[in-house]
């Protein structure tokens, strides 16, 4: 996993340790014109990953609000291989950043609507205001998950709120399986080498820079070229081949979440096309 805070300060025992994690990075905006500038609006910094506000494309306004990042970044640690939370009590704080990166509000959860770290790396928090309220104080919308799978060679951007730092690059493709220790994780997608994420990035959204749409939350990355270990994450095939590839960072699909979540962001995964795994 992109490990949070205390070893990217400490050791920094993390992948693309030599850059300076502190410096926010200016979104490429020279591209086709199609491509958009990414900001930081609507990103949160956790206390150890990052993460955003989100809303499902058929969110309504008085909702109460979603926040997104990783499960192996829950306040009580990672979730166990086939264990996953839903609607488990937390007031965990996040704090919201405006377009510059700057700190605007804390933002409160009221649960953990889903989590897990068994096929993807997830944790999806409820919080105790709406959209309406986080817009009518602050300005900010939130950015809007995708319904839809991404492609590779899709043009993205990762948006840390903890280091307020965008890492820009593409999709370079998908892993049928993507190993980390005891976790496996499905379809993961794979980015081109210009998106060396760091520790505290875990949880960043990842935005399709044609849409601004969600399509993915950042989460780990093979530090060393070990083969399956905890932070050196292998691909392995549908044959069950296994392909290390160093450097490399990973990021697993959200466009599943939009079907799990109904009426008044509530959710109900037995609803038709749900497919997250289930308690």
């Amino acid at each position: 996993m992109n490990k949070p805070l205390l070893a990217a300060l400490a050791a920094l025992l993390i992948t693309g340790a030599g850059a300076a994690p502190a410096v926010a990075a200016t979104p490429d905006t020279e591209a086709a014109p199609a491509i958009q500038a990414v900001d930081f609006a609507g990103t949160v910094a956790l206390s150890n990953c990052s993460g955003s506000v989100i809303r499902m494309p058929d969110s309504a306004d008085d909702d109460p609000a979603l926040v997104l990042s990783n499960g192996h970044c829950l306040e009580s640690g990672f979730p166990e291989p086939g264990e996953v939370i839903v609607d488990r009590p937390s007031t965990r704080s996040f704090g919201l950043l405006n377009s510059a990166g700057t700190r605007v509000a804390t933002l409160r959860a009221g649960k953990i609507a889903y989590s897990t770290m068994t096929d993807t790396d997830v944790a999806v928090y409820q919080l105790t205001r709406t959209y309406a309220q986080i817009r009518g104080s602050y300005g900010i919308d939130a950015l809007t998950l995708n319904d839809t799978r991404p492609a590779a060679g899709t043009a993205i951007s990762v948006v840390s709120g903890y280091w307020k730092r965008i890492y820009t690059c593409s999709i370079d493709g998908f892993a049928h399986r993507l190993k980390e220790g005891d976790w496996t994780w499905k379809d993961s997608v794979r980015y081109t080498s210009a998106c060396n994420t760091i520790g505290g990035t875990s949880g960043s959204p990842v935005v399709d820079r044609s849409t601004g749409r969600v399509v993915a939350v950042n989460n780990t990355g093979n530090e060393d070229g070990q083969r399956c270990t905890l932070n050196n994450p292998c691909e392995v095939d549908a044959n069950g081949n296994v392909t290390v590839r160093r450097g490399i960072n990973y990021a697993q699909q959200t466009y599943q979440l939009a079907a799990c979540f109904g009426l008044d962001n509530k959710l109900d995964l037995y609803a038709s096309g749900c497919t997250l795994p289930k308690p």
